[in-house]
């Protein structure tokens, strides 16, 4: 698998998405990244292929395949694109427009595949999100929460191990893989 701790990311833009990606990569790559682009590399790549959700779906399917643990991915609003990759397994995906939602989405969410929209994200934010969430992994900064990592880390099981018809039949109830209590806290001074 390829590992953001080897500074290698996979990144994936349709058409509308295409100029904050190349801003962001420009970025990585300057940082000493290793980028496998599987979307739109040129202004003038028409390709029907490259649709968002086709390049949501090939970023969602190496995510499925355990080729890369993490992946950015750009379209005009970062909705589509997102869908589309959600719908492999184990793709846990986010939309985010800051850096508060990019680093909650990895430190509490396990978030796999970020994405962004070029319409609402200024490329000088995206540079900023995208290191937050490149150098955060889930449960970091939030060491003095009591039980944060491992009622996030159960939640991020849970979800790897739902089954839609499983839960129909059990009246729409999850099956519990554990349970951590948590309450809301604040960090000490």
């Amino acid at each position: 698998m390829k590992t953001i701790k080897n500074k290698q990311l996979l990144v994936g833009a349709d058409f509308a998405g295409f100029p904050l990606k190349e801003h962001v990569v420009a970025h990585l790559k300057s940082k000493g990244w290793e980028i496998t682009d599987v979307g739109v590399r040129s202004l003038e790549d028409n390709d029907t292929d490259l649709m968002f959700h086709r390049v949501g779906l090939r970023v969602g399917s190496l995510i499925a395949e355990g080729e890369f643990e993490r992946a950015l991915i750009f379209c005009g609003t970062g909705m589509g694109i997102h869908i589309a990759a959600s719908k492999c397994p184990h793709v846990h995906a986010g939309v985010v427009e800051s850096v508060p939602a990019a680093l909650r989405a990895i430190t509490g969410n396990g978030v796999n595949v970020l994405a962004m929209g070029a319409f609402y994200v200024a490329p000088a934010m995206a540079i900023d999100i995208a290191e937050a969430y490149l150098n955060a992994e889930l449960g970091t900064g939030y060491e003095w929460w009591h039980n944060f990592y491992e009622f996030h880390k159960l939640a991020i099981d849970e979800l790897e191990a739902f089954n839609y018809e499983e839960y129909k039949a059990n009246g729409f109830k999850v099956k519990h893989l554990g349970d951590y209590d948590i309450k809301l806290e604040r960090k000490p001074e």
